[in-house]
């Protein structure tokens, strides 16, 4: 989609649907039919889950890693990285986004795992594993949807990616452990592998990081920014919801059995998990407002506190607890949930931001709905 003012000019006046693509516009039907397919064929194709599940490299999914650098590696080839010093300035996103990741959300998910599940200690602490594993790598794709900011969104990532490596084992240890403890409420003993975190970033992160950096400078160096911006990146575009698709289909598959198989316990996680995502976004997109973020950088902000990185909180407790575990059953719940609920916000974020965020001009028109080019 062409970013000049003319473009812009000549598609106001159309509806959202002419402006998008076809991938775009039925977007969540899409992504309903991905999980529907990966769970099908989890359940009935037999051995599917144990052969995708044994194709690994240091524990990590090849599969599931080969759908997520597809889905992250277009949009961060479209970061302005030569722009990305005006968010790294800007002291109360950085503060704001570290305290509602590492501070509300993991207590939060604490609060919401004690309140609805206090009768099953392995789907409560996989919840609360959930919620200390904060979200690098879908977030790019629910970001770029709203039209949100990508220079805030790569910055708060990576800074989320340090604090991961350096904190998940603390935190870990003060909910499941120390806070329980001095509230009178059952502990769970846990170790965590450092070497699962430090892979969970290298690979989600760091791969499709370097390479979208890489793109953008040796592009534009090659044949400058007009080619880069409005001939290369609308040709990869379309790759990151190829990848979100097939990650979706995958990681069903792998754990179509187990999800289908126990409807009820996936039922009563499902609602804590549905509560955190959608007042985890509701709070930090009006905390943002409240300290004056434009809607670009509060979208981006809202979506890396409430989304989260199930790749991890998965390898972590199957890693801690087994595969067959309540636990891991837990961590893929999350995506369950997760998903389709941030695919909600990302229109619900679209419709608000106009009435939000009024005489804003980060605010997308109806042309800039969609995945931008």
């Amino acid at each position: 989609m062409s970013t000049t003012a003319s473009a812009v000019a000549q598609t106001a006046s159309r509806p959202v649907g002419q402006e998008m693509s076809f991938l775009d516009r039925w977007l969540a039907v899409w992504i309903l039919a991905a999980m529907a397919v990966g769970l099908l064929l989890g359940r009935f194709v037999p051995g599917l889950d144990t052969a995708l599940d044994a194709v690994k490299i240091g524990g990590i999914s090849v599969p599931i890693a080969v759908g997520l650098l597809v889905m992250m590696y277009p949009v961060l080839a479209k970061v302005r990285y030569d722009e990305m010093h005006r968010v790294t300035g800007n002291r109360k996103l950085l503060v704001l986004s570290l305290f509602l990741n590492w501070i509300v959300g993991p207590a939060f998910m604490f609060t919401l795992a004690w309140v609805f599940l206090p009768d099953l200690p392995e789907f409560r602490t996989g919840l609360i594993i959930v919620g200390l594993a904060r979200c690098i790598a879908m977030v790019f794709i629910w970001n770029d949807l709203a039209c949100g900011d990508r220079e805030a969104a790569a910055v708060l990532v990576a800074i989320n990616s340090v604090f991961q490596v350096v904190a998940f084992g603390a935190l870990g240890w003060f909910y499941l452990q120390v806070l329980p403890s001095w509230l009178g409420l059952e502990t769970t003993s846990a170790q965590f592998s450092v070497w699962a975190i430090v892979a969970s970033v290298l690979v989600f992160l760091g791969i499709p990081l370097l390479a979208g950096f890489l793109t953008r400078t040796l592009g534009e160096k090659a044949k400058g920014r007009q080619w880069y911006e409005e001939s290369f990146l609308p040709t990869i575009g379309p790759w990151a919801m190829y990848g979100l698709l097939f990650t979706i289909v995958l990681l069903f598959a792998m754990q179509g059995e187990a999800i289908t198989s126990q409807p009820w316990d996936v039922a009563r996680m499902a609602v804590p998990l549905l509560l955190y995502f959608v007042l985890m976004f509701a709070i930090s997109l009006f905390a943002s407002k409240a300290v004056g973020l434009n809607y670009a950088k509060s979208t981006s902000v809202a979506f890396t506190a409430s989304g989260n990185n199930f790749e991890l909180a998965i390898a972590v407790s199957i890693g801690t607890f087994g595969i067959t575990s309540g636990q891991a059953l837990a961590g893929v719940v999350g995506p369950l949930i997760e998903v389709p609920v941030l695919v909600g916000l990302v229109y619900v974020a679209l419709w608000l931001g106009p009435r939000l965020f009024r005489d804003d001009p980060t605010v997308p028109t109806r042309s800039g709905a969609g995945v931008r080019s």
